[in-house]
């Protein structure tokens, strides 16, 4: 049997779909007599208005695509926590559109990226929210700026924790080298001159702001921050217990590292233990984000907060504002802050 559609209703009811619509939505005063007449036909056939519906009357369907380019990693769950709820209270819902690759090929995410862009657009939803993936990169390609340029023309596109070079695109962000330099600074007062910097990849926007962080803070302070111990290649567990076997195998050995996130913190962690070091006793760690394994882990882990939920909320409120065509900044930032927990101490005298 085909579904009941709006039009079908406004046919049988002898109105036009304008007045169905507005009985549905309940936006503008409809004859007494009409409206029952619209609700009992509503009834008899079970109609149910779905978004595309609506969207006709409204041009709104109360969508927004989310691209990001992994979920299982634990930091873009925390943004979405707070871009659902600040949306949800707002009245939109999203699709998530995650481009993690089958085997780790970022020519492959991108294509995904692009995919999601032309769908989501399709799909005529509300606005766009990327985070992650193309937008982290240091130097993309142009056509991979462009594209989402142009997607920004058609449709209100909010950026997180990135942007495109060459482009003037809103954006709400962490200040990511700020939260370096506050993560630098702490091993610093405690005592620490031999700090090694671990984790990311160079190619990306992220790991360059905080290396860039890391390195400033370092020299600010009088002490260097030497090329052996400064080491990118991943941001995973893996990647953390790889880059401590590394520096273990050195002649000389840092006393701190601030790792490029808590992933590899928490790697870094598992490496030293079986390597019979005591942290923070003979090896002080640092993470960055504040994922909720930061608090969980043992010893808890100092880490720098990018206030993620923060994040996610305002980017909810920022898209909002720009689908209903109010003025928004092109820029807004939110502070980091250091979490300090059982991870960091004054460097051994031993």
């Amino acid at each position: 049997m085909k579904p009941v559609t709006v039009y079908d209703i406004a046919r049988e009811a002898n109105v036009s779909v304008a007045t169905v619509s507005r009985v549905i939505n309940n936006t503008a005063p409809v004859k007494k007599s009409t409206r029952e007449k619209v609700l009992e036909l509503i009834h008899k056939y079970q109609f149910q208005p779905n978004a595309l519906a609506r969207s006709l009357f409204k041009k709104e369907t109360g969508m927004i695509g989310v691209i990001l380019p992994d979920i299982t990693n634990p930091f873009f769950p925390e943004v979405l926590a707070g871009l659902d709820q600040e949306a949800r209270s707002k009245g939109y819902t999203f699709f998530l559109c995650d481009t993690v690759s089958t085997n780790g090929d970022s020519v492959e995410q991108y294509v995904r990226e692009s995919q999601y862009l032309n769908i989501l657009m399709e799909k005529q939803v509300d606005g766009i929210v990327m985070i992650g993936g193309r937008i982290n990169l240091a130097k993309p390609e142009r056509e991979l700026v462009s594209e989402v340029a142009e997607a920004s023309k058609r449709v209100p596109l909010l950026l997180i924790n990135g942007s495109l070079p060459g482009e003037s695109m809103t954006r709400i962000y962490a200040d990511e080298r700020e939260g370096a330099e506050l993560a630098t600074q702490h091993l610093i007062d405690l005592g620490h001159r031999d700090i090694a910097f671990a984790g990311g990849f160079k190619k990306m926007s992220n790991t360059l702001q905080r290396i860039q962080g890391f390195v400033r803070t370092m020299e600010k302070n009088g002490l260097q921050a030497k090329k052996e111990w400064m080491l990118d290649g991943g941001f995973s567990v893996e990647s953390g217990k790889a880059f401590l076997n590394r520096l273990l195998e050195l002649p000389e050995r840092p006393t701190a590292i601030f790792c490029a996130n808590d992933l590899v913190a928490i790697g870094a962690m598992k490496a030293a233990s079986k390597a019979g070091l005591r942290v923070p006793q003979d090896l002080s760690l640092v993470g960055f984000d504040d994922i909720p394994y930061a608090s969980n882990s043992i010893p808890e882990l100092t880490t720098v907060s990018l206030k993620c939920y923060d994040v996610g909320k305002g980017a909810a409120e920022l898209l909002h504002q720009m689908i209903t065509k109010n003025k928004v900044n092109k820029n807004t930032k939110i502070r980091p802050e250091l979490i300090v927990r059982e991870t960091t101490a004054c460097p051994s005298r031993n």
